[in-house]
């Protein structure tokens, strides 16, 4: 069977997707994007098209259209389940209707439903969001365009689907894509993981400027962004007026303002770093795991990524603290059954099970571990920290992020997506309602220095006593939209949006000050704004600010709500809907739904239903979980686990529930039409791997390593595998091996040189070490000074080696050198300077002994 993509009938007739246009409007810190995709029915019956979409976790969709020959439809948000009937009956009257709709369960996968389409005719959808840019380590801006405007879609015969990806040579549609830069600063750099034309400027000051991706572009994965202004982010307020059409009073009728804060701390108080706490490490380890990083030759697996991260992390730890590592797949594990004391007989433990971690627990079902975390005592005096690590998505994201939010007082929760397809709700969830901070790793980045910055910020001395003050004119008062706000890092922003009512003078001033308390010592920032609103920003800040009020309530309990009396089981659901539909942002409990009355012509012919599922990264050769793996060397493409029924016609679950968990398919829970019915033939595919499996099995007299399974052909291998990560096949079933696994590439000098030290932070001097710095274990031993013991001057080896040639991975050891030098500090080193200058002639540096901090 071809590999082919967008809308295709039983003839294998296309119904393509002709380009997708996406243009970007960055305002300082601040993203409006509009995205239009058209599409042209050449089947001879009108067309339904169904289809499920990432999207960033807290954008705020503010406008959804379409447009049909030469008539514009423009939608309304209304009540989900109404949108829904109404849908509905505009398709049962022969009308042209269109519905946009959140998942209940994640604010990040979207459903787009385009009815009836006419034969011949051509469909315009536009798409219209804003969101907030996340502040990156390296102070730039992070934009990603998920793989919403990629979907691909293969029909199998006339009723019965089933998807495939495509590599990106054969996607016959294009992409364009154009970001506008405007901020107060300097534009000093925009960077993407695709080619990209030139930044050009727009005017001298270089504060405005255009870039645009280079022609021919596939659109076969995300599209990111880094965006760097020359000077380092400051705290601004941007007030915006009202809506002229809108109640004073009101949040859409009064005007907003949205403070971002950018915290220093005294570098005295920031430098010194807690030696207690108890770290627990959750670990994804569901068969998509096993895929590369990137699409490089030779690119790590995730898995392989995350040991080394855990290796690092492992070594830099203080003394006295607590840990444990946790997990998970299908189901969960735990190195120990309760936090242990961090020594070297434990990190040593540790460590050997971290070795044999792999990608081998089937799907993504993070919840039951947290629960078991959870669920164990707290260590006095040993503040929690939790570190997530993840690649997947799970289709009950506000559980999982009220569970974290249940328990938020007893810890601090730090999250990391990994590749591109990691949940932006879940990821960013876990760490706003844990109180902790979230890392995206995708492309070519490296997970480490990304992992080490949130180990550094968990260290770091916590910030209590937050309170927020506002000194405003006479006769304007204000009231905070945002949650409270309940942690603060060294450069990561703060966000407040508040309402102010009533009248100000012009040219008027106010200001808010933000105090709190760190390592004892009591701190505060002030800002002051200017209250007159600025010019052409439309209603950017109130949809933000709607946006965050509609998630804060969405994530409480009903009876959170009520002010007094008895709960009511649909008070928070009122206040939602009420607040959506007044800002035209969409929500949970809402949709937007356009139907086209003008023509007055209805649509002849019986409706074909086609589904567009998410697609999945190109990357994914045969990885399982949550983003997807491949059956007879073609890729299963990942289903999106999102709960959204599809309104009241749609009665009848698709056969596709059936395959949960069959080469990492994740069945939708979308109840689908009676025309989807029939099953896919991959389930045929998956009996016949499992017979083999058996078959293998039952050889007993083959061995392992000589099973005649080897010799089997690589889609027979790539199918067993992909079975085995994902459930299908229990690692225990398969009694052979395949050897298909991927040789694993040498393990990295850094990553050998860190795996020697000691859990109190010194090295010993042995032929390991030797040669981790290159040299051997007699040029070692004759060099070292006759007064200095041995773990001292391999000590001291070590890291003027990482100084004097790992400079570039500094984030990466820093944490584990700091516990080197505080062990040296102590009385184990009488004779420093003169093993610094042998140590420098021996390895060819000229590292000075206050630059190693001794």
């Amino acid at each position: 069977m071809e590999n082919c993509c967008g809308l295709l009938t039983s003839k294998q007739e296309p119904v393509p997707l002709k380009s997708v246009e996406v243009e970007l409007e960055v305002r300082d810190h601040v993203a409006t994007v509009v995205s239009t995709l058209n599409y042209e029915n050449k089947e001879d019956k009108p067309l339904e098209a169904v289809f499920v979409f990432p999207m960033p976790g807290d954008a705020a969709v503010c406008h959804f259209s379409a447009t049909i020959g030469q008539t514009q439809i423009v939608a309304e948000v209304k009540e989900k389940q109404k949108a829904r009937e109404e849908y509905d009956d505009a398709l049962s009257s022969g009308q042209q209707a269109f519905l946009l709709e959140e998942s209940d369960q994640s604010p990040d996968i979207f459903s787009l439903s385009v009815g009836s389409l006419p034969p011949g005719e051509s469909a315009s959808i536009r798409l219209e969001y804003v969101t907030e840019l996340a502040v990156q380590a390296d102070e730039g801006l992070r934009f990603v365009l998920p793989a919403v405007l990629n979907p691909r879609y293969h029909p199998q015969g006339s009723e019965g689907v089933q998807v495939t990806s495509v590599p990106a040579s054969l996607v016959p549609y294009s992409l364009s894509f154009s970001a506008r830069v405007s901020s107060p600063r300097p534009v000093s750099k925009v960077e993407s993981n695709c080619p990209m034309d030139p930044l050009k400027y727009l005017n001298t000051e270089q504060s405005q400027a255009t870039v645009k991706l280079a022609a021919g572009h596939k659109f076969d994965k995300d599209v990111e962004l880094l965006i760097y202004y020359k000077d380092a982010h400051q705290p601004t307020a941007v007030v915006e007026a009202g809506q002229t059409s809108a109640k004073p009073g009101t949040l859409m009728g009064d005007p907003l303002v949205m403070l971002s804060l950018y915290p220093e701390f005294p570098q005295a108080v920031m430098s010194s770093l807690a030696s207690c706490g108890e770290f627990v490490f959750l670990l994804d380890r569901s068969g998509s795991m096993g895929v590369p990083m990137n699409n490089n030759e030779g690119s790590q697996t995730r898995i392989g990524s995350a040991r080394d991260t855990l290796l690092l992390l492992l070594k830099s730890i203080p003394m006295g603290c607590y840990f444990n590592i946790y997990s998970f797949g299908s189901s969960y594990e735990h190195i120990f059954p309760k936090s242990v004391e961090y020594s070297e007989k434990t990190m040593e433990e540790a460590l050997k099970k971290v070795e044999g971690m792999e990608d081998d627990l089937g799907g993504t079902e993070i919840l039951e571990a947290l629960k078991h975390i959870y669920s164990q005592a707290c260590i006095p005096n040993q503040p929690r920290q939790l570190f997530v690590f993840t690649d997947g998505e799970v289709g009950n994201t506000k559980e999982v992020i009220n569970l974290v939010k249940k328990n938020s007082a007893s810890h601090r929760c730090f999250s990391f997506g990994i590749g591109e397809g990691a949940s932006s709700a879940l990821i960013n969830g876990l760490a706003k309602e844990g109180g902790g901070h979230a890392q995206f790793i995708t492309g070519i980045d490296r997970m480490q220095p990304k992992v080490m910055q949130s180990l550094r910020f968990a260290l770091q001395p916590a910030v209590v006593d937050i309170s927020v003050k506002w000194d405003l004119p006479k006769g304007v008062s204000v009231s905070v939209l945002s949650p409270p706000i309940t942690t603060l890092f060294q450069g990561q922003r703060s966000l407040i949006y508040a309402q102010l009512t009533g009248q100000s003078p012009k040219a008027a001033e106010g200001s808010v000050t933000v105090k709190y308390s760190l390592a004892g010592h009591p701190s505060q920032n002030k800002l002051h704004f200017n209250l007159k609103p600025a010019e052409d920003s439309g209603l950017t800040v109130h949809r933000l600010a709607a946006r965050t009020l509609i998630r804060s309530l969405e994530m409480v309990e009903d009876e959170e709500v009520v002010e007094g009396g008895e709960p009511d089981e649909g008070v928070k659901k009122k206040k939602v809907v009420e607040l959506s539909v007044q800002s035209g942002v969409s929500s949970a409990f809402t949709a937007f739904i356009a139907v086209n009355k003008g023509s007055g012509e209805t649509i002849q012919g019986p409706l074909v239903r086609r589904n567009v599922p998410t697609p999945m990264p190109m990357m994914a050769m045969c990885g399982g979980g949550a983003s997807g793996g491949r059956m007879m060397g073609r890729p299963i493409p990942r289903m999106v686990s999102c709960s959204m029924p599809m309104r009241r016609t749609v009665m009848e679950a698709s056969p596709s529930a059936q395959m949960v968990n069959v080469g990492g398919m994740k069945s939708c829970s979308m109840p689908k039409r009676r025309t989807v019915m029939e099953a896919s033939p991959s389930a045929q595919m998956v009996n016949v791997g499992v017979m083999e499996a058996q078959s293998c099995k039952s050889m007993e007299s083959c061995g392992r390593r000589n099973c005649s399974m080897s010799k089997k052909s690589k889609g027979m291998k790539t199918l067993l595998t992909a079975m085995r990560r994902t459930g299908v096949v229990q690692r225990e079933s398969l009694n052979c091996s395949l050897d298909i696994e991927p040789q694993q590439p040498p393990r990295d000098p850094l990553l050998q040189l860190v795996s020697l030290q000691k859990a109190s932070g010194c090295w010993e001097l042995d032929p390991a070490l030797a040669a981790a710095v290159g040299k051997t274990s007699e040029e070692v031993e004759n060099t070292k000074p006759a007064s200095e013991n041995k773990e001292v001057w391999a000590t001291i080896l070590a890291l003027i080696w990482l100084h004097g040639f790992k400079m570039d991975a500094q984030k990466e050891w820093e944490l584990l050198a700091m516990k080197a030098v505080s062990w040296l500090r102590a009385p184990n080193a009488p004779c420093v300077a003169e093993c610094v200058e042998a140590g420098n002639t021996l390895l060819g540096c000229k590292v000075q002994k206050d630059a190693l901090g001794i």
